[in-house]
């Protein structure tokens, strides 16, 4: 049954995944799924209020800390939890905390909700992905159990091959395009079981293969422009979110501004795997 005028407030906690990068605005902003989202939701309802609490690079326990008593204490209608990925790719994680913060968030936002989302989230198809699977099917299967005690709804980006294609992931090899984030937005809106728009996991058309000079020259470009400068903040501690405050702290109407392209909606190009 189509219960999106149940929905008049929507209240979305994570990381960078959640605030939208690198779903870029003309205005050189983040839009991304949570906010296309809320744009169809907000489209149904003229007293409709969004909130995206998200801040990119915080961890679980930043989340649980910060973001979580703030979506308890506005008891939306529909509230998104993502978050833990940020730990699993760290090269020491203590799962069976990132797991336990991630019990203690749904715990307390199951009640003060009508429906929680979690989801298994994408992964891009490479080495960093077969570095880390053991630990995300640990933590996804988790993140089923939670769904299943606590009666939410769970959306599975993991599963999804055009997600892992690498020509829905940006340049830094870490966030996902404009078109990947309308194909979450799409999948979550399936998940709640609302009308289809479109099939958000049809493949992707062939990609035009690239010269080895200019996978080459990407390759460089990533290391010395994303990489390298992510290697220096997990080096000395800080993340790229330190002193970010969230996009829309609080409950209220939305007025998105125009999107921009697609991606897809362009020529595909051809993108190697990331390191």
């Amino acid at each position: 049954m189509d219960s999106a005028v149940d929905f008049r407030s929507f209240a979305a906690l994570g990381d960078s995944f959640t605030e939208g990068m690198s779903d870029v605005l003309p205005d050189g902003s983040y839009r991304g799924w949570a906010d296309v989202l809320a744009g169809r939701l907000a489209a149904r309802r003229a007293d409709f209020r969004y909130a995206n609490l998200a801040v990119r690079g915080k961890l679980i326990r930043q989340i649980v800390r910060e973001q979580v008593p703030a979506a308890v204490a506005m008891r939306a209608d529909l509230v998104t939890l993502v978050g833990g990925l940020n730990d699993v790719l760290r090269p020491r994680c203590d799962l069976g905390e990132v797991c336990g913060l991630l019990e203690e968030a749904v715990e307390r936002l199951a009640p003060a909700c009508g429906r929680l989302v979690l989801m298994r989230s994408p992964g891009r198809e490479g080495p960093v992905l077969e570095r880390c699977r053991g630990r995300l099917e640990r933590l996804f299967g988790f993140i089923d159990e939670l769904g299943a005690r606590h009666g939410a709804v769970v959306v599975d980006l993991f599963a999804a091959r055009s997600l892992a294609d690498p020509r829905m992931w940006a340049e830094d090899r870490l966030h996902l395009t404009g078109e990947a984030h309308r194909r979450v937005a799409e999948a979550v809106w399936q998940g709640l079981g609302l009308e289809a728009e479109f099939a958000w996991d049809s493949p992707l058309p062939p990609a035009v293969p690239g010269s080895r000079w200019a996978r080459r020259a990407a390759d460089l470009r990533f290391a010395r422009e994303h990489l390298l400068p992510w290697i220096g903040r997990r080096l000395t501690g800080r993340s790229s979110g330190d002193g970010r405050p969230p996009k829309r702290p609080e409950l209220a109407p939305l007025v998105l501004p125009e999107a921009p392209p697609l991606g897809l909606r362009e020529a595909p190009v051809a993108v190697e795997e990331g390191p």
